[in-house]
């Protein structure tokens, strides 16, 4: 990534390294279409989706996208991800190898419905 900060999404796309490009704008894609209305932004360097509340984010690193669902989330779909490694509220893509097109809207989807019917935070 440059050392200018990225002020919306589509420079944070173009920011960050080659690799990423591709999967940044396919998980970006995918989002869009469990959140048409969401707004997208740019929140603490990173790209977010925001329903009045952040829904997921998602960010370039060296040799992975990271995709953050929030922690509560994660927990549901533990099996799931049991072939990826996760973290504390994120999941990591390598750029090596396919997104997981259907884990990530099954995923996005169950988030946004937290969201939507329980009102649920972006950090729990």
């Amino acid at each position: 990534m440059s050392t200018a900060r990225p002020t919306t999404v589509d420079e944070y796309i173009d920011a960050a390294p080659r690799a990423a490009q591709s999967k940044l704008r396919e998980i970006r894609a995918i989002l869009r279409e469990i959140a048409p209305n969401a707004t997208e932004a740019v929140k603490w360097g990173t790209p977010v989706f925001e329903e009045d509340r952040i829904l997921f984010a998602y960010s370039a690193h060296k040799s992975h996208l990271n995709f953050m669902p929030t922690r509560s989330t994660l927990a549901e779909f533990e099996h799931e991800l049991s072939e990826f490694t996760t973290g504390k509220d994120t999941i990591q893509f390598p750029y090596d190898r396919p997104l997981p097109e259907e884990l990530i809207r099954t995923i996005a989807l169950h988030r946004a419905r937290d969201v939507r019917e329980n009102d649920a935070r972006w950090m729990h």
